[in-house]
């Protein structure tokens, strides 16, 4: 496959991506009788139009978002099918179905791709080096598995070398042994020499868990978790100005991301392994994106709805949903802003490298 080939999947993975986002606002909006009045893929102009008994289904000219309008969504209405005559918690659940889809999707795509693995590369001690001196009884035993160190939970193999690496050589461990969880505190545990190799080494080997359905389902839940794990780092990078704006990628950045891991793939099979691998990452991604409590994001509507409800209890009166759409409105414009800002720098990487 050429790049150009690569390119068109991953606009259509992405889109994938924004239609089984607002498909699952669609389906919880009308799983509780909510009227949606548009149901669209895009934002802008629109390409492509139909007209449904009560719903207007669109793709519209830029890919980079869509939307599930609903009857009263941001102003009060008098009908019992408007958004705000719903209960908080139906709405709450009905903004959630997006980032649970979102979520949903990433998980399914891993589980595809890991059901064709005979085995599972696991963090379980199957077996020490001669003389390693961390095999004694008050240390590490044959059999145990890591399950975190210094608190951090251990999802995948490669774990343990990562956090490994970013210590200073004495660890909090926390192990499964015989089934149980077993905690040695301040363990030392640094590289040493061993006879015969050429570098230091910790002087353990770990196992493999055959895949069965409930283990492959295992690992795929522990890959979503990896990747949730990656995506609060990166949040907390760009908090803390580790990582800038300019440097997030956006629809532009991501599919030309997704055709240059296709291209540097060694055989197409890979490349179509790597890409959804990627396109799970990015759905997971957007599930915890589109949570985080900013205004115009689902999240920052979740937010407003518990503000509001808090309010609405203790005054005993309705607020008016008006002035939240104000805030959400200034959000999106903002947030679309933001949006324009990283795809022209998305297209200058482009030009540029």
């Amino acid at each position: 496959m050429t790049t150009a080939l690569y390119a068109i999947l991953g606009i259509l993975i992405f889109g994938l991506l924004i239609g089984i986002h607002e498909f699952g606002h669609f389906t919880a909006a009308k799983l509780f009788g909510v009227n949606v009045m548009e149901f669209s893929l895009g934002m802008g102009p629109a390409l492509w139009k139909k007209e449904g008994k009560e719903t207007t289904y669109s793709l519209r000219l830029l890919p980079i978002g869509g939307y599930c309008a609903m009857l009263g969504e941001d102003e009060a209405v008098d009908d019992p099918r408007a958004f705000t005559s719903q209960a908080p918690w139906k709405r709450a659940l009905i903004l959630a179905a997006g980032a649970f889809m979102n979520f949903l999707l990433g998980l399914v795509i891993i589980l595809i791709l890991y059901s064709s693995a005979y085995a599972f590369r696991n963090a379980e001690i199957v077996d020490f080096m001669p003389g390693c001196p961390y095999e004694s009884e008050e240390g590490l035993h044959k059999g145990d598995r890591f399950y975190k160190i210094d608190g951090k939970r251990i999802y995948a193999h490669f774990d343990v070398d990562d956090f490994l690496a970013q210590g200073d050589g004495v660890y909090d461990f926390v192990m499964i042994r015989d089934g149980k969880k077993v905690t040695l505190k301040d363990f030392r545990f640094v590289p040493v020499e061993y006879e015969g190799e050429s570098r230091k080494m910790y002087g353990f080997y770990m196992g493999y868990d055959e895949a069965t359905p409930a283990v492959t389902v295992r690992y795929a839940w522990n890959t979503c978790m990896e990747f949730s794990r990656w995506v609060k780092l990166g949040l907390s990078e760009l908090i803390h100005g580790k990582v800038k704006v300019e440097e997030m990628s956006g629809p532009v950045g991501i599919v030309d991301l997704m055709a240059e891991t296709g291209e540097q793939a060694e055989t197409t099979g890979d490349a179509l392994y790597n890409i959804f691998y990627l396109a799970a990452f990015i759905a997971v991604n957007l599930a915890i994106m589109n949570l985080l409590p900013l205004p115009a994001l689902d999240g920052g509507r979740i937010f407003f709805l518990l503000v509001t409800w808090l309010i609405e209890s203790v005054t005993r009166r309705k607020l008016n949903p008006k002035y939240e759409g104000y805030i959400h409105a200034a959000g999106l414009v903002l947030l679309l802003g933001l949006m324009v800002f990283i795809m022209f720098h998305d297209i200058v990487r482009i030009f540029t490298t």
